[in-house]
């Protein structure tokens, strides 16, 4: 648990699981992709944090948006399999992926917080964004770790 305070006075608290691996829902291929020319680009190795907010739907009462989302995203990597598996580098430094079906990172957490409350903070620059996301130790290099990391 921990208690954060953004840039503009909002304190919150928030509880997090400790991080699990999601992988495919049925078998997927073991194979390995190269990574073509223009994804290999040395300045392009460093991972992007995405924010994707979803307002609460009435048609989703009494159902667990994690388990929904832990649900749909271990059927949806059968078919996306690629992102179950693990970036490699090969000779000369070329990339691929090692379709291995480990799976992607996956965080619950829960912070006693609204939309509301945050949608100031939720335009660039996004003051709030570190205290938001959490950054699973060894989990942000490119080479041998998770493609994704999703928290719900």
């Amino acid at each position: 648990m921990t208690s954060l305070s953004s840039s503009h006075s909002l304190v919150f608290t928030i509880q997090r699981r400790q991080p699990e691996l999601v992988a495919p829902a049925s078998p997927t291929p073991h194979e390995v992709k190269l990574l073509s020319d223009i994804d290999d680009q040395e300045g392009l190795r460093f991972q992007i944090p995405l924010f994707h907010i979803y307002q609460h739907k009435p048609s989703m009462e009494g159902k667990d948006p994690v388990r929904v989302i832990r649900d749909a995203l271990s059927r949806t990597l059968v078919f996306y399999y690629p992102f179950a598996g693990r970036i490699r580098e090969g000779h000369g430094r070329k990339l691929m992926v090692d379709c291995t079906e480990e799976g992607v990172l996956f965080i619950e957490a829960d912070a006693d917080v609204t939309l509301d409350q945050l949608r100031g903070s939720l335009q660039p620059p996004f003051p709030c964004s570190q205290e938001l996301l959490y950054n699973v130790p060894g989990s942000d290099g490119i080479v041998n770790c998770p493609l994704l990391l999703i928290q719900v």
